[in-house]
C-alpha cells in the first residue's frame, strides 16, 4: 500500500521524523558521511584525469563501506559511518567552482571536501574553504601557492600530494644523476597558469643548482590552459638550440601535443621530461613514446603497479577489474585522500569515544603519518597540513608481455631530499641552492 501525504499513517510518521529532528538528534539523517568530491567529468582534462580520479573515488569508497580494505582500513566506514560522496564536474573555472563549493557546503551540506585537480581551482577555493570552516582535502593541484600565500596559516585545508617544487625538484635530480652531461639546455612548454608558470620556474632553478651548464631557454612557451592546437610552439621547440624540454602538461592538452610532437618527429630529436606524462601513458599506449622520463608528483601509478602491499594489491586488483584497466596517477591520488580523511575519522572517534567533530578530525590529521598505498605518509609541511611523500622518476619502455607501458632506470627521491624545510618558502629554498636537502 502507497501512503499519501493525506492518511493518518503518514501523518504518524511525519511526526515521528519531526520529533527526532526537533530533538537535536536528526538521527535518521545522521549515519552517513557526506563527502563533496569535484572532478573534470567533462571537456579536456576529463578523459586521462578526471574520470580515473572519479573511479579511483568510486572504488575507495566502496571499500571503505564494505570493510573491503586490508588493515588498518578495515573497518566499515568513516567512524563506522557510511561515506556518501557527491562527485560533480570541476569544469567550468574558479568563480563557477567558488559557487559549486557554496551549494555542496551550504545546501547539500556536505561534511568534507575531498578532491580538486586543478592549481586554478585550489587557487579559487581555499580562502573559501576556510570561510565555510568545512574540512578541504586537496588531492592534486600543485601550486605552493596553496600555502605559500593563500592560506598562509591554514586550518580547515589540507593537501595529500606532494606539491610542484617537489616533482620539479625530483626531476632535476634525476637528470642530474643520469643525464648529467647530455643536456646541452633546457626549453620549457608549460600551460600558462599557476601550475605551469610554478612548474617551469622550479624546475629550471633546481636546474641552476644541479646541472647549471645546462642553461634554460629565454624564451619558455606558455599556450593558454586546454588550447589544443601547438603548432606553433612545437616549430619553436624544433628550432631551440637547447635539447631538453620540459613540460606539466596534463590532461586533454599533453595528449594532443604528444600526438601532433610525435607527428613531426619531435620526440627523436629531443630529450624530454613530462613531470605528469605517467597520465596519459596507459592510455595512449604503444602510441606514447618511449625513453620519455615521466613523473607522477609522488609514488603512484606505473611506479607502484607492482608493489606487494596488500592494500595496493587490492587497489590495483579491484581497479582492474572494476573499469578494464590499470589505475594511473589520478585515481590513487583521490583515493590516498579518502584513507587520509579514514585515518583522521577513525583516530578522532577513538580519542574522543564517539562520533567526531569536525575540529576533532582536523586535529587527527594535522600532522599525521597515515599508511597509504606503498608505506607510510607524512603530513609534513604547512603546520601539518601538507603532505610529503618520496617522488619517482624512471624512463618509458613497452612491456610486449604485460602490454603496457612500464617503467626502467627508476629512482626513489625520499621526501627530504625534494622538499623545503618546514617554514621555508619554495622559491626561496631553490634560490638558495636547496640547502638542507637530504638525499
Amino acid at each position: 500500500m502507497k501512503f499519501t501525504t493525506s492518511t493518518p499513517a503518514m501523518r504518524f510518521l511525519g511526526a515521528v521524523v519531526a520529533g527526532a529532528v526537533a530533538l537535536g538528534g536528526g538521527a535518521a539523517l545522521a549515519q552517513t558521511v557526506k563527502i563533496g568530491t569535484p572532478t573534470f567529468l567533462t571537456g579536456a582534462a576529463a578523459p586521462a584525469f578526471g574520470i580515473p580520479a572519479k573511479n579511483g573515488s568510486e572504488l575507495i569508497v566502496r571499500g571503505i563501506n564494505n570493510g573491503e580494505l586490508p588493515a588498518p582500513y578495515n573497518t566499515k566506514g568513516f567512524a563506522g559511518r557510511q561515506v556518501e560522496a557527491l562527485i560533480y564536474d570541476e569544469a567550468g573555472g574558479g568563480t563557477k567552482q567558488v559557487t559549486e563549493l557554496r551549494n555542496k557546503v551550504q545546501k547539500d551540506n556536505v561534511d568534507a571536501i575531498i578532491g580538486i585537480i586543478s592549481s586554478g581551482t585550489c587557487a579559487a577555493t581555499t580562502a573559501v574553504s576556510e570561510e565555510l570552516k568545512v574540512l578541504t582535502i586537496q588531492t592534486v593541484c600543485g601550486t605552493t601557492r596553496v600555502f605559500e600565500e593563500i592560506n598562509k596559516d591554514p586550518k580547515y585545508v589540507f593537501r595529500t600530494i606532494n606539491h610542484a617544487t617537489a616533482n620539479n625538484v625530483s626531476a632535476a635530480r634525476y637528470i642530474a644523476a643520469k643525464m648529467k652531461g647530455k643536456v646541452k639546455g633546457i626549453a620549457g612548454i608549460n600551460q600558462n597558469y599557476a601550475w605551469g608558470q610554478d612548474s617551469w620556474r622550479d624546475f629550471q632553478l633546481a636546474m641552476a643548482a644541479l646541472v647549471p651548464e645546462a642553461k634554460a631557454s629565454s624564451k619558455p612557451q606558455f599556450p593558454k590552459l586546454f588550447s589544443g592546437q601547438y603548432g606553433t610552439e612545437i616549430s619553436a621547440l624544433s628550432r631551440a638550440k637547447e635539447n631538453l624540454v620540459h613540460s606539466s602538461f596534463w590532461g586533454g592538452d599533453l595528449e594532443a601535443f604528444i600526438g601532433q610532437a610525435s607527428a613531426r618527429g619531435l620526440f627523436k630529436r629531443k630529450l624530454f621530461v613530462l613531470t605528469v606524462g605517467e597520465t596519459v601513458a596507459y592510455r595512449l599506449g604503444k602510441t606514447f613514446p618511449q625513453g620519455i622520463m615521466v613523473g607522477t608528483r609522488g609514488p603512484y601509478g606505473m611506479y607502484v603497479a607492482d608493489d606487494q602491499t596488500p592494500l595496493n594489491v587490492w587497489f590495483q586488483k579491484e581497479y582492474r577489474k572494476a573499469y578494464g584497466e590499470p589505475p594511473s596517477q589520478p585515481a590513487y591520488q583521490y583515493a590516498q585522500g579518502y584513507l587520509a580523511a579514514k585515518f583522521a575519522y577513525d583516530d578522532a572517534a577513538k580519542k574522543a569515544g564517539k562520533f567526531p567533530t569536525t575540529e576533532q578530525v582536523i586535529a587527527s590529521l594535522k600532522g599525521a603519518t597515515f599508511p597509504s598505498f606503498v608505506g607510510n605518509v607524512t603530513m609534513g609541511l604547512s603546520k601539518g597540513h601538507q603532505i610529503v611523500t618520496d617522488d619517482r622518476w624512471g624512463v618509458t619502455v613497452w612491456d610486449d608481455k604485460k602490454g603496457e607501458m612500464v617503467l626502467k632506470d627508476v629512482v626513489i627521491f625520499p621526501p627530504e631530499c625534494v622538499n623545503p624545510p618546514e617554514g621555508v618558502g619554495s622559491a626561496e629554498w631553490l634560490e638558495g641552492g636547496m640547502k638542507g636537502a637530504k638525499c
